[in-house]
């Protein structure tokens, strides 16, 4: 019992050390803290799964704060899946894009100042393309991750930052999502040409740089890895529009949980 509540008014000191400006759009983290209190109770209070039960003064229950939350992940990945299955959805936007592997990503500038823009623009392109073409067959693991959140991950999540359940997805799926999509990444490559396009650019640019001679990168895992991190980027950034911004509340669900 003593444990418990050390373990409660540290959580509430913590919330009280928050800046009043996080406070005012933090409003699933402060009603997650009521779970979390009620879940924490000593033992002659109400038991976890009774708190569990029992609605929160807010009307919001412990379910219902789950199903917020995982609904909140599937809102944010259909955005971001979309957005980057779209033509130009990695090549178009700077956060995302993929750039060449390792020591050839650093030699770029060198490479262009050299005549050998047109190739580089060339291999980034396929890679790229390649990424767009393939992102959206990370859909089911995405459902499925979604749809295994526990009410003991979501006590976990309350007490993370504004894309802790970004960061809690992201450690649940992504050696799955590059299993998954490596094939894919492959197959899209080959429609796209990236390895005839990085062919091309070795061969005409060892000469600038002689390194490339002997270097030979893992080229769908680098675009299969870096696909993913573009992914979980705009899912971190889906996930704190959800959470700030009310216009970015899309369904019945998010704005009882999240408010608005």
């Amino acid at each position: 019992m003593h444990k418990s509540r050390i373990t409660t008014g540290i959580l509430l000191t913590s919330l009280l050390l928050v800046p009043q400006a996080q406070a005012d759009w933090s409003k699933l983290l402060d009603r997650g803290q009521e779970i979390l209190e009620q879940q924490t109770a000593p033992a002659d209070e109400p038991s976890a799964t009774e708190a569990q039960a029992n609605p929160v003064p807010s009307g919001v229950n412990s379910g219902q704060l789950a199903s917020g939350l995982k609904e909140a992940l599937a809102v944010g990945a259909e955005r971001a899946i979309d957005a980057l299955s779209q033509t130009n959805g990695y090549l178009g936007d700077s956060r995302v894009k993929i750039e060449p592997p390792g020591m050839l990503g650093s030699a770029v500038t060198t490479l262009k100042r050299f005549g050998f823009e047109s190739q580089v623009e060339a291999f980034e392109l396929s890679m790229n393309r390649a990424a767009e073409q393939a992102i959206s067959q990370a859909t089911p693991v995405v459902v499925g991750a979604v749809e295994s959140m526990t009410i003991e991950d979501a006590q976990r999540i309350y007490q993370g930052g504004d894309t802790a359940a970004t960061e809690y997805f992201k450690g649940k799926t992504f050696e799955d999502l590059k299993v998954l999509l490596r094939p894919q990444i492959e197959q899209s490559m080959s429609q796209t040409g990236t390895t005839a396009a990085w062919q091309a650019l070795t061969d005409s640019a060892t000469s600038a740089v002689p390194m490339l001679a002997s270097y030979t990168p893992d080229l769908a895992d680098h675009v299969t890895t870096s696909a993913l991190e573009g992914l979980f980027l705009l899912l971190a950034e889906e996930e704190r529009q959800i959470r700030e911004n009310p216009l970015a509340r899309s369904t019945d669900l998010l704005k009882r949980v999240f408010g608005g």
